[in-house]
């Protein structure tokens, strides 16, 4: 069973149920979750291999969509980032009746050509013997990372105190691939469902609506001015807004 960070599940609303990207965790959104509870029971899980969640041999998606699937108490709405993006449209194609509505977050349904390994041997490399606070460990990633925000979301998922990675590094670099890519699965999703981009983000181009309409029929599509790929962190605000219309519409 996945971790996960429950908000106001007093609410009669439709829950909401929020997957994150790789190497990010369920506290990253946190206070985006808190927001859009205001009108809905909101739950954000750690993914496997990630955060407080158990870890497997295998991370690929139809076993993310199954740990999702088992999250999910009778139906939900859906909302997923990046990996997580991927892994909420599988739960929607393998599992429909678990899902109302779906909001895919800057990703689609396709194999991308990026990998994240860099990232990976990076964290990797820190001695974490020698790993006394955060900024120990921040002054030996920046080496090989020079930004300091992809520095600091990292080093959300390191346990200082334990000196250990909350990431399962050894599985998530063999399985690579399998989070770039997109599996093959039958079926389609007729529910509503948004594609939410950074208008800054390539990630989901013109010529993927094609695909994304094979699968996702009634999807529609929405950008935010000025943000990249990490469009909830980027414009919380409006990124929380746009998903609060859809949902409640």
């Amino acid at each position: 069973m996945l971790a996960s960070n429950a908000f106001d599940q007093t609410k009669s609303g439709t829950p909401l149920l929020i997957a994150h990207g790789l190497f990010g965790s369920a506290r990253n959104w946190g206070v985006v979750g808190k927001r859009l509870a205001e009108d809905r029971p909101v739950s954000v899980v750690d993914m496997r291999n990630h955060g407080e969640s158990p870890w497997f041999e295998e991370h690929r998606y139809p076993h993310m969509a199954g740990d999702l699937a088992e999250a999910i108490e009778g139906q939900s709405d859906v909302l997923g980032h990046s990996m997580g993006g991927k892994a909420a449209m599988v739960l929607a194609l393998m599992h429909p009746e678990k899902v109302r509505k779906l909001v895919v977050a800057d990703i689609a349904p396709v194999a991308y050509s990026h990998t994240q390994t860099p990232m990976i041997d990076a964290m990797r490399a820190i001695d974490l013997d020698s790993v006394e606070t955060r900024g120990d460990a921040d002054q030996q990633l920046q080496k090989s990372i020079g930004d300091p925000g992809i520095r600091a979301f990292l080093l959300q998922s390191l346990d200082v105190k334990n000196r250990r990675w909350r990431l399962n590094l050894d599985v998530l670099a063999d399985e690579m691939d399998h989070i770039v890519g997109f599996p093959d699965v039958d079926g389609t999703f007729n529910g509503p469902t948004l594609f939410l981009s950074g208008a800054a983000s390539d990630y989901v181009q013109a010529d993927h609506r094609g695909r994304i309409r094979d699968l996702f029929p009634e999807a529609r599509f929405a950008k935010i001015p000025a943000a990249g790929h990490w469009l909830h962190a980027e414009k919380p605000r409006e990124f929380e807004a746009a998903v609060a219309a859809f949902l409640g519409a």
